[in-house]
Parts: structure tokens; C-alpha cells; sequence
């Protein structure tokens, strides 16, 4: 994998100024439903009571982080993280694989470079989630990380990064992602095109907003976004 530019993939789909699809991975890609249901387990709480709460901290604008400070109060998330793959160095842990994937992303990502276009993956992920996604043999031109950048959304760096590794300028690239904020907000005001997805708790939740109205598209799956790129 690497750099779109060199990879000869910059044939436009007729009728559109959209040349590459770029696409965060939790609650887009990644179904992370048993990330959390483990994560409740470990620390010995109702998945449905962590699960609530996540859904709580999305609706209020406050980090997944928070979730864990009110179920578990005083605990040290990263600590917790280290002890945990101590005690389970084989195990997934917070960690995905293939069978998280939600059902519609093979056949939409392969439907989009068969249209000519660029597809690239970059979101916000740790270190170990660029080999897992690799792992998965998707149907992409590239696979990127937060952590391998060095940078989170939404700062604008971020999106620079994703310009530069699409090959096109932002007004040519469609960012794909279930949040306002770090996605569809923080993508257009770096000059991305946006499609906001109704998935996981934050895109329902998200999609109500006035704000949301922001993005070229709301979709409620990926096979939205491989008829809605012929709209924009």
C-alpha cells in the first residue's frame, strides 16, 4: 500500500468532482460492540449499563473516557490497558479483528475502486490497529493511522495528512464518518467534501443535529455512499 499518485487510481466517476473516498474506522468500519461488551466484562459492570453510559457521553458531548471514570471511578484507563495484556497477551482485548466488521464494507469499498476512485482508510486509531486493518486484506489503496501520523482528528493537520495520502485536493476527497465533530465538521473546514453515517451511537445521535445539515451526505450504510458520490 501507499501513496494514491503512484498508484495510477485518479479516474474520476463521471459527473463527479469526487476522486478519493477516505474512511474513519470505529462505528464506520468497525462494528465496536465487542470492544465494549469486553471492556464491561473486564471491569465487572452490565455490558448494557457500559454501553448506556457511552451512549450518555456521546449524547453530552463528553469522551468515551468519561464512561470509564463513572462506572469505575479513579481508574487508570491506560494502566488498566497494560495489566489487561499482561493477563491476556493473546486475547483481543480493546483490540479488533475481522469479525467486527460491519457486513456492508467489503462489497461498497470494492464497488468504489471499481468506479475508478481512490479509498483510503485514516482515523483516529492506536498503534496496533494499522496491522489489524491490514490484516483484514480490504479492498483499499492505503491504511492510516492517527498514531502513525502523530496526530488526532480533528486537529486540521490530520486532514492535511489525509490531502497528501489521497493524491487529489481536499474539494476532490469525500470523508466518510460517523461524528460531527471530529469527522464532518473538522473534514469540511479543511476543504474535505463529508458524508455523516448513522451508525454507533454518536452518528444517530449526531445526525439529529442542525449541524448535520453541514454534510454533503447522511447516509445510513456504505452502499449509500457509493450512489450518493454521483450526487455531489
Amino acid at each position: 500500500m501507499g501513496h494514491l499518485a503512484e498508484q495510477g487510481r485518479h479516474v474520476a466517476y463521471p459527473g463527479t468532482v469526487i476522486k478519493a473516498v477516505v474512511f474513519d474506522v470505529g462505528e464506520t468500519l468497525i462494528d465496536e460492540t465487542r470492544i465494549w461488551s469486553r471492556w464491561a466484562d473486564r471491569l465487572g459492570v452490565p455490558r448494557l449499563t457500559l454501553l448506556g453510559v457511552l451512549g450518555g457521553m456521546a449524547a453530552l458531548d463528553r469522551s468515551y473516557a468519561d464512561a470509564f471514570a463513572l462506572v469505575r471511578p479513579g481508574l487508570d484507563l491506560e494502566e488498566e490497558s497494560r495489566r489487561w495484556a499482561a493477563e491476556d497477551p493473546l486475547g483481543l482485548r480493546e483490540n479488533f479483528d475481522a469479525d467486527d466488521l460491519y457486513p456492508d464494507v467489503r462489497p461498497a469499498l470494492a464497488a468504489l475502486r471499481g468506479l475508478g476512485l481512490g479509498v483510503v482508510v485514516a482515523g483516529n486509531q492506536p498503534v496496533q490497529a494499522k496491522a489489524a486493518l491490514e490484516a483484514m486484506a480490504l479492498p483499499v489503496d492505503a491504511i492510516y493511522t492517527s498514531a502513525q501520523w502523530g496526530v488526532e482528528k480533528p486537529d486540521p493537520a490530520f486532514y492535511a495528512h489525509v490531502a497528501q495520502v489521497a493524491g487529489v485536493a481536499a474539494r476532490h476527497i469525500l470523508y466518510v464518518g460517523d461524528r460531527l465533530d471530529n469527522d464532518v465538521l473538522a473534514a469540511a473546514r479543511s476543504g474535505l467534501r463529508t458524508a455523516l453515517l448513522r451508525r454507533g451511537p454518536w452518528g444517530f445521535l449526531h445526525a439529529q443535529r442542525p449541524q448535520a445539515r453541514s454534510a454533503d451526505l447522511i447516509v445510513d450504510d456504505l452502499f449509500e455512499v457509493v450512489e450518493g458520490v454521483a450526487t455531489l
